[in-house]
């Protein structure tokens, strides 16, 4: 349910919570990873301390999927942030702070590369002029084209907020985006007893502050589980090389088999039938400079 460094809270199957540390060195062969258990996993445990109620954990069992983020300090390495997920759950904000087009495209494609569903909250709907809501439908219309549900949402008057719910019930959610999106006022309003920190935004920087610092799974309903992860600044692809980025956004891998080339990087490849279709507006060109952006290595920050 979390991690706090060396220490783990791990729910049993009766719904006690255990803090449990692990046996042992335990390394994930094939992978890469700062953090070898994560928010998520299902552990084999054994009781070491029936008065302190703590355990230790010697097994961890084989995963369905996760997320991985580069790791912020090792390079070369992963950082876990969720494992065993029924959908992933992306809160952006067009305003106040901005969630840019090209952190929303990469969030996509880190889920789409482990096959986990994806859902877009729009949120902070109340803050936006009519102009903003008219681009907002736009972006839904085109997200929904790739089969990517959408939601407007509004803790301050509630607009949205049962839809979702909705789309959390009887699920293991991974909630995620920046810092200051209101994820946390979002979650109190479906989940008050959760009483989850909230900060305000900093009209200096347009940017939230962190209030959680590390992922953490809340029973928000019964069989209904989100696992809050930290507000994240960049989100580095890990374990995905280039010519895989393709296959990842859904209306380019569609017409892969269209280029003249089987290996075509729908770069500067000659008859590509990825260009051709940016060119004539059948893919949106935020998306194209989105995977131009992750092809280059590019910041997606802004």
């Amino acid at each position: 349910m979390r991690s706090t460094g060396s220490w783990y809270d791990v729910r049993s199957n009766e719904g006690t919570i255990m803090q449990c540390r692990l046996k042992g060195k335990f390394k994930i062969k094939g992978l890469k990873v700062t953090n070898p258990i994560a928010v998520g996993d299902r552990v084999v445990y054994e009781m070491e301390d029936e008065v302190r109620n703590a355990g230790i954990i010697s097994d961890i069992l084989p995963r369905e999927n996760y997320i991985i983020r580069q790791s912020v300090h090792k390079t070369a390495h992963g950082h876990l942030l969720a494992t065993n997920l029924d959908q992933a759950v992306l809160i952006a904000t067009l305003d106040f702070p901005r969630t840019s087009l090209g952190f929303i495209d990469r969030f996509l494609v880190a889920a789409e590369s482990f096959r986990i569903p994806t859902v877009l909250i729009f949120n902070k709907l109340d803050l936006l002029n009519d102009e903003q809501i008219s681009y907002q439908h736009e972006l839904t219309e085109l997200y929904e084209s790739l089969n990517y549900k959408c939601i407007f949402t509004s803790a301050i008057d509630g607009t949205g907020v049962q839809d979702f719910f909705n789309i959390l019930k009887g699920k293991v959610s991974l909630l995620s985006g920046h810092s200051g999106v209101g994820k946390s006022t979002l979650v109190n309003a479906i989940a008050p007893d959760l009483d989850l920190r909230t900060s305000q935004v900093s009209t200096f920087a347009n940017k939230g502050v962190h209030t959680t610092t590390f992922a953490e799974m809340f029973e928000i309903a019964h069989e209904t589980f989100i696992i809050d992860s930290p507000g994240i600044k960049e989100l580095g692809l890990a374990d995905i090389e280039k010519e895989e980025i393709g296959h990842y956004f859904p209306e380019i891998l569609e017409l892969m088999n269209e280029c003249r080339f089987h290996n075509c990087l729908h770069l500067d490849e000659p008859n590509c039938a990825v260009k051709e279709a940016v060119m004539e507006g059948k893919i949106a060109q935020s998306r194209y400079f989105s995977y131009l952006s992750m092809m280059d290595g590019g910041d997606n920050r802004k």
